[in-house]
């Protein structure tokens, strides 16, 4: 994720992360080639498969494993597939075997998925740019190539760097222009690599270096490389072992940091080119193992600051870039649940802070020179949220939620100099979609041009430049879809299901109008998320199309643990209020079935991350409603895990899921963890996810969940899982990798149903 200050939400080291088919743009939609059957598997009972043919499942071996706690024992059987090294030759094994699995199961429909694969990859121009960013006198922008899983890395000269930014500015290309450079191409750095993926490109403010962070196992520990940017030749040594919160102090110094053993990001440092990395300097050490550490520079490039943040506490530290040798100094002291983040204009710091009273957030100003001496310039209200802010030269942008759609307001600031009060006369940028989604982008801070992406469950990400001072909005690029895409054919909506406590539980719905009856025969996927306050968007999705095109409903259920709906939409899905999560869930679905967009036959769920705990949750609670599941890399061993320290972001997500060294919170996670309610019943056709070098749900947790279901499920319907043995927690990295995983979810679905054979085609 790029670490943008407007993005301060989502750069949150999470155990759990969105669904990156859900937030990425189509051309870098996530999802892989099935393993190839390459052992025998052990004897066990033998399910028919659904599509005909019959395959034995392997069967984990048990090894009696008892935890004690409060007086309760649990008894894990499969405990031992969990090996932190990923090199004990039993466990791997077993994962090739369950590979091997899932690859015979879903041999039968290898056709289907071929054509879904070809339909989805179909709709891509795979040739093509981002739309150009500008910065001082050169163009910046990524280059896709035809066949190729990777982006290039490039830029132009401006051929006029004086004419001022202009929402009708175009980057030249013809022959007597500026030639295009190339600056990184990650096709070539990949070469040997089966998981590649740069996490941050930064430039020097005299553009004359770029460094970046290259992870190559996806495990998230980075390498920087420091090069030329116009030669490619490395500057340096590389820098090991970092995150991906990267920044340039100068043209001479970079600020980043490491994290711990246990993958926290909990030091702050600061090399000078040319020096050794052993001899950087530690600007900061956040010794308290619920806090971890981000940093990001201002819009005006001035300033770079340093949060320590938790999940109900943020405190700012800020560096001046023209002085760095006076180090890191306190901008918000640390006060138990205040959360505050920082940019700067001119003469003043902004502060977005929120507190419990202030749960939305306001918008405050201190001067550089006394921070103590604040003004609030957009106060707290109930009923907007406010998301991120975004400051230029002249205005203030702030991105809110309303009513649980995104809005987009910009003031116009006095100028520099001049004393800051209550913003008025806030301008709102219009938007037509019933359900929608809106991201900010980097643009130039000195300029009025604001620049967002838009998109909608029908609306193709398109991007606008607005002009701030005359409100003249010009669609800079919409994305491509090939073959005869028709956005009309499409209706979206938003309905409102009433939880079990008389909650509106809002519902974003999609199909194409002329394939489906809405009687209750349609098929329907429904997703969802609801954790750390997270908006899941209504964006386009490519390759959602050969669900559609065949006459698929898709819905989001907006579920309490998110942000959808404001600050206590997510106060009243975590902790001891998570199962809100889980029956809004259950409700949204019963709703869907009651209005006839499906029928219990029909319905089928997915979820990623904290959304496969909440897949695996409602599976032990309502198995009866769903006649399939996807459960993505889910966190699914919630007790074992949280009650480990040693694991990877285990005591920074106490105060997500609450401490289970205390009784209360042990038995109220107990009673939903999906590991510790797996029972002797029926349950639907279930596909199963993991990464091997998955640094945020360890690989075992999905594993050992499947082993269990396998051993109790007292149903013939398929189980399967599906482990990437060169990935972490975002699957495949490459891009054409991405739309392969795609096509084999939506043929698990498919297979599921029984609807192979009547739901071949996707064409329009």
């Amino acid at each position: 994720m790029e670490a943008l200050h407007h993005h301060r939400h989502n750069h949150r080291r999470l155990r759990l992360c969105l669904p990156l088919a859900l937030i990425l743009s189509a051309a870098h939609l996530f999802l892989l080639p099935v393993l190839a059957a390459e052992r025998n598997l052990s004897l066990s009972r033998s399910p028919p498969m659904a599509g005909g043919g019959a395959a034995t499942p392997p069967a984990a071996k048990k090894v009696k494993h008892e935890m004690e706690m409060f007086g309760d024992v649990r008894i894990d059987d499969y405990y031992w597939l969990r090996d932190d090294s990923r090199s004990d030759p039993e466990v791997l094994s077993y994962l090739r075997d369950e590979n091997a699995y899932t690859d015979l199961v879903m041999s039968a429909t290898k056709n289907l998925e071929n054509q879904i694969y070809a339909e989805i990859r179909g709709r891509i121009k795979e040739d093509d740019t981002t739309v150009p960013l500008r910065k001082a006198p050169y163009y910046y922008y990524q280059r896709t190539l035809k066949g190729k899983e990777y982006v290039q890395h490039c830029r132009r000269l401006v051929p006029n760097v004086v004419s001022p930014p202009s929402v009708n500015d175009t980057m030249p290309t013809g022959p007597d222009d500026p030639p295009e450079h190339v600056i990184l191409d990650e096709n070539i750095k990949s070469q040997g690599h089966s998981y590649y993926s740069i996490d941050a490109f930064v430039t020097s403010p005299n553009n004359k270096l770029v460094a970046y962070a290259e992870d190559v196992k996806g495990d998230e520990i980075y390498t920087v490389y420091v090069i030329d940017a116009e030669s490619g030749t490395p500057v340096g040594k590389p820098l090991v072992g970092l995150t991906t919160y990267l920044e340039w102090v100068g043209d001479e110094a970079l600020i980043y940091i490491t994290m711990d053993q246990t993958l926290r990001p909990d030091k702050v440092w600061m090399h000078k080119l040319g020096t050794d990395q052993s001899s950087d300097s530690c600007l900061y050490h956040e010794k308290d193992n619920m806090f971890s550490l981000y940093l990001e520079a201002s819009e005006s490039k001035k300033f770079v600051f340093v949060e320590s943040e938790s999940k109900t506490t943020t405190f700012v530290f800020y560096i001046d870039v023209s002085k760095p040798e006076e180090g890191l100094k306190v901008l918000t002291p640390r006060l138990d649940g205040i959360d505050t983040s920082a940019s700067h204009r001119g003469d003043h710091f902004f502060i977005q802070r929120r507190s419990d009273e202030l749960f939305n957030s306001e918008v405050i100003a201190c001067p550089l020179n006394n921070t103590s001496e604040t003004t609030v310039l957009i106060p707290h209200r109930e009923s907007v949220k406010i998301q991120a802010i975004q400051l230029f030269s002249d205005h203030l942008v702030v991105y809110e939620r309303e009513k649980g759609l995104p809005k987009v307001t910009y003031y116009r600031l006095p100028p520099v100099g001049e004393a800051l009060g209550s913003l008025q006369g806030g301008q709102a940028v219009d938007f037509l979609d019933p359900v929608y989604s809106v991201q900010p982008s980097e643009t130039q801070f000195s300029s009025s041009i604001l620049r967002f992406s838009y998109s909608s469950l029908r609306t193709p990400y398109s991007v606008y430049d607005y002009d701030m001072n005359t409100g003249v909005s010009v669609l800079k690029k919409i994305q491509t879809v090939l073959g005869d895409f028709d956005a009309s054919k499409y209706i979206t909506e938003r309905q409102w299901a009433n939880a079990q406590d008389g909650t509106q539980i809002p519902i974003s719905i999609v199909y194409r109008k002329d394939r489906v009856k809405l009687d209750g025969s349609d098929p329907l996927l429904l997703y969802g998320y609801g954790s750390y306050e997270i908006s899941v968007e209504a964006n386009f999705q490519m390759s959602r199309l050969s669900l559609l095109d065949r006459g698929f409903v898709f819905a989001i259920a907006h579920v309490r643990g998110g942000g959808e709906m404001g600050r206590q939409w997510y106060e009243n899905g975590k902790l001891l209020k998570k199962k809100n999560t889980f029956t809004d869930f259950i409700s949204c679905a019963e709703y869907l079935v009651e209005m006839k967009y499906c029928s219990k036959e029909k319905l089928c769920i997915d979820g990623r991350s904290a959304g496969g705990l909440l897949i695996g949750a409602v599976l032990n609670m309502r198995p009866d409603l769903f006649r399939a599941a996807i459960a993505g890399v889910p966190f699914v061993d919630v007790l074992t895990t949280m009650l480990d320290p040693t694991i990877p972001l285990t005591t920074a997500e106490w105060e997500e899921w609450g401490d289970p060294r205390k009784e209360e919170f042990y038995f109220y996670m107990k009673s939903y963890s999906p590991m510790d309610n797996v029972k002797a019943q029926n349950y639907p056709n279930i596909l199963v996810t993991t990464g091997l070098n998955d640094p945020r749900v360890l690989y075992s947790e999905p594993t050992k969940f499947v082993a269990k279901l396998r051993d109790m499920k007292t149903d013939d319907n398929i189980l399967l899982l599906k482990c990437e043995m060169a990935a972490g927690h975002s699957s495949k990295s490459g891009r054409f990798e991405k739309l392969k995983e795609d096509a084999f979810f939506y043929t698990f679905i498919i297979k599921s149903l029984d609807m192979v054979s009547t739901l071949v085609s996707g064409q329009s």
